[in-house]
């Protein structure tokens, strides 16, 4: 049984680690100041008798409740993440890229715990190298309408790896790539459940420019177990973990139409200002992960999204 304080654990990914890790017999302690997060999320672990839940930011000291504890590893998935939110709390997010990350890092000092950053394939930026591989510096604006995320995540990775240099603590890295599934929000801005939501209303599908755009989009049960391969392996990082299947935007509004049964139309329209600087291409190389984990995504896109669209049907009000 290991013991973990999951930052974060009330968002998306998040939510879906700490069931994981749970059903393998550790205990989780979640801390989420729920400004993104949503308490829905982890209403099913309410009594679950190894989980805990503190409410707080990360940004701020840590309390007493968590660090009278003990804890084998600090994780650290804390962080607003949709283009909705790097136009609305561009200031929240690079404060819990700095601040929040470095109090975790120092609890992970205190604990003697290894520590574990949640950061996205956001560092490798409009990328001019395609697949994208760990070893690839990235093409990052740091004053576009997105850099409020994509230079938080390069900060966290830059003072983690200090921490691991100057305190010898044990760090693992994950570069995060496109990922949907259930629990996904609905209106956070994302192009997945942005494209769902509209074909379940029945309102136009909104392609940004032409649709020519590519992403690779991995389940959230994929994701997660590749999150947990790079947790427990050998290898500080970075790690990328994607789908390295690659579609075009139009091919996603056209197949999320199909699985919906939508009489959806779908138009393009101009990128908003809060858009500019999206990639035009995003692939990861996942060469690392599968060869030294063995770990390779086995949910293919028709499959996760007919889950999502499953799971939005039941329980969100579309």
């Amino acid at each position: 049984m290991q013991h973990h304080l999951l930052a974060g654990g009330g968002g998306f990914i998040g939510s879906h680690l700490a069931d994981a890790l749970l059903a393998r017999g550790d205990t989780v302690m979640i801390v989420d100041d729920f400004c993104t997060g949503r308490r829905q999320n982890l209403a099913h672990l309410a009594e679950h008798p190894r989980f805990t839940l503190v409410e707080h930011d990360v940004t701020l000291p840590m309390p007493d409740a968590i660090t009278g504890q003990r804890f084998d590893t600090v994780l650290n998935l804390a962080s607003p993440a949709s283009p909705n939110d790097f136009a609305t709390m561009p200031l929240k997010i690079l404060e819990v890229g700095s601040t929040g990350t470095r109090r975790l890092l120092d609890l992970a000092v205190d604990h003697r715990a290894r520590f574990f950053l949640a950061s996205t394939s956001e560092v490798y930026g409009d990328p001019l190298v395609h697949p994208q591989p760990e070893t690839y510096l990235g093409n990052v604006s740091s004053i576009g309408p997105r850099s409020c995320y994509d230079e938080a995540k390069r900060f966290a990775e830059a003072i983690t790896m200090a921490y691991h240099r100057v305190h010898g603590l044990e760090v693992r890295i994950v570069r995060i790539f496109n990922t949907y599934g259930e629990r996904m929000p609905p209106l956070d801005g994302r192009v997945v459940n942005t494209f769902v939501v509209q074909a379940l209303r029945g309102e136009p599908i909104t392609l940004h420019g032409d649709g020519s755009q590519t992403r690779s989009f991995c389940h959230v049960s994929d994701e997660v177990a590749g999150l947990i391969a790079v947790l427990d392996g050998p290898i500080t990082g970075p790690v990328n973990v994607g789908n390295p299947g690659e579609f075009t935007m139009r091919q996603l509004a056209e197949l999320v139409v199909e699985l919906t049964g939508s009489s959806s139309e779908i138009v393009s329209v101009p990128l908003p200002s809060e858009r500019e600087g999206d990639p035009l291409q995003r692939r990861p190389d996942t060469t690392l992960a599968t060869s030294t984990y063995g770990w390779t995504p086995t949910v293919s896109l028709r499959e996760g999204l007919g889950r999502m669209i499953q799971w939005y049907r039941a329980n969100e009000r579309i």
